[in-house]
């Protein structure tokens, strides 16, 4: 069976989608994750594998591949594992359907825990431009997600939770956010550098720019 699951990523400064596509069947049991994944997504298989099993769901023995689209542009962290398991669980059954308005974005404990990742405020800004309508993320993302506004963020703790939230047996409430308030904490960015993947000339520039001469 196959699953389409959406889901966003970072180059850079921005955001960009990211199409989950999941196949699970009978045959030789395997996983393969394709579509340029680097060694942390790739990992991604013993995380989503040991987080469904801890969440209380049965994941017999099957030949599972995941491709990652585009599959020309270089996936890095572990943003797709919740996708990903999502897409699984669609496969197996376990999630009845999910609609094409919605993304997932985060990383997965051993234990189902959903674990807050970075540069999550350039990807929900994308997702808007679009046209998504929701998405899931690590509860612990939510209020900087919900800066963006027209769009629904839901922040989750679990995958069980996300599990029962999407086969309308757990309502979960969006996660809103008085954004005045949010500013009054001072100088403080919600935007930082280590948050950007790569462009290691551009940043230094402006750090330069920013230091100015001496």
């Amino acid at each position: 069976m196959l699953s389409k699951v959406k889901s966003m990523a970072l180059l850079g400064l921005d955001g960009y989608l990211i199409s989950v596509q999941v196949d699970v069947s009978g045959g030789i049991p395997g996983w393969d994750i394709v579509g340029l994944p680097d060694t942390s997504v790739k990992e991604a298989k013993e995380r989503v594998k040991t987080a469904i099993k801890n969440s209380g769901y049965e994941l017999q023995s099957r030949k599972i591949i995941v491709n990652l689209a585009p599959a020309d542009t270089k996936k890095e962290g572990a943003v797709f594992d919740l996708p990903i398991a999502i897409g699984i669980l669609i496969c197996t059954e376990v999630i009845s359907t999910v609609s094409e308005n919605i993304a997932f974005i985060g990383e997965l404990s051993l234990d189902g825990k959903i674990n807050k990742v970075n540069g999550i405020l350039p990807m929900c800004i994308e997702a808007k431009k679009l046209g998504i309508k929701q998405i899931i993320l690590p509860k612990e993302n939510a209020k900087e997600a919900a800066v963006v506004e027209d769009i629904d963020i839901y922040g989750a703790n679990t995958l069980g939770e996300v599990v029962d939230f999407l086969n309308g047996n757990l309502k979960m409430e969006k996660t809103k956010v008085d954004i005045e308030r949010l500013f009054e904490t001072g100088n403080k960015s919600l935007l930082d550098f280590n948050e950007v993947k790569g462009q290691e000339n551009i940043k230094r520039a402006l750090e330069i720019a920013a230091a100015g001469r001496p």
